[in-house]
């Protein structure tokens, strides 16, 4: 059974009440289960609670965050600035506007890349909590010009079967070998029973957000129970590797940073 379905009443302690608790900090990954991530608030953000799941304290090269947008809230003014964002919309229904395009409902499967100095803004019309997830990261600039802003949805974007093989792909929400770009964003979708055929170990570093399913993942020398919401950063060099174990399709959001040249 689910941790977080477990039944409570009189005489029951509820999961980690006494210190229990999946989530795991440690040199090179973490692992953060969302009952431990604590919210807090941003000056430019009204009726918004941000849960931070990845941050430079952390370790990592970029910032990544769940906004939690209740009715009517949403940011006070149009963001903008020099670091990149890319918007992912996990649960609910909010508008959002991007510099060029359209207001447009943002709902479940909806994303948007805004390049630096591009402004944005998100609100919550709707009558239940939006969920949002935002990843920033600084661009590094090279001989080209910035990528132009992209919004899109997952549903419009094709399924590439990873090395051909049937029951694992997928979902490459910015576009691959664009020099111009300095990260991915992909969605990694696996059928029961298949998995990635070695533990890989590469210079990239992730930013994993369960989106479907369950599964087991390796990490360093340790497996984990995944699940949907849950949180993974890794590390340059982690040991990695994800067999699902549930009935249905598992899928995830994954980010990298790619295209650039190593820093000396």
């Amino acid at each position: 059974m689910h941790p977080r379905s477990l039944p409570t009443g009189p005489g029951r302690v509820l999961p980690g009440a006494i210190g229990h608790n999946r989530g795991v900090v440690s040199r090179n990954y973490a692992f953060l289960p969302p009952e431990g991530v604590l919210p807090s608030r941003l000056p430019n953000f009204e009726a918004t609670a941000v849960r931070f799941l990845a941050a430079p304290a952390l370790g990592a090269g970029f910032a990544q965050a769940l906004l939690e947008i209740a009715p009517g809230g949403g940011s006070r003014q149009p963001c903008a600035d020099t670091v990149q964002t890319f918007l992912y919309a996990v649960g609910g229904s909010a508008v959002l506007t991007v510099d060029g395009y359209p207001r447009m409902a943002f709902t479940p499967g909806g994303y948007a890349y805004v390049p630096p100095g591009c402004a944005f803004s998100l609100r919550n019309d709707a009558d239940s909590t939006a969920k949002v997830l935002v990843l920033r990261k600084p661009y590094e600039a090279i001989d080209l010009p910035p990528p132009e802003p992209i919004v899109s949805h997952r549903s419009q974007v094709p399924r590439t079967n990873h090395l051909g093989m049937e029951g694992r792909a997928w979902q490459h929400l910015l576009p691959v070998g664009d020099m111009r770009f300095d990260m991915e964003m992909n969605i990694l979708i696996f059928s029961p029973g298949v998995c990635f055929p070695a533990v890989e170990t590469h210079i990239m570093e992730h930013g994993l957000y369960m989106l479907e399913g369950q599964g087991i993942y390796l990490l360093d020398t340790d497996w984990h129970e995944i699940w949907v919401e849950d949180f993974i950063w890794m590390g340059p060099f982690c040991p990695q590797q994800f067999y699902p174990t549930g009935y249905g399709e598992a899928a995830y959001l994954l980010y990298k940073n790619v295209n650039r040249e190593i820093a000396f």
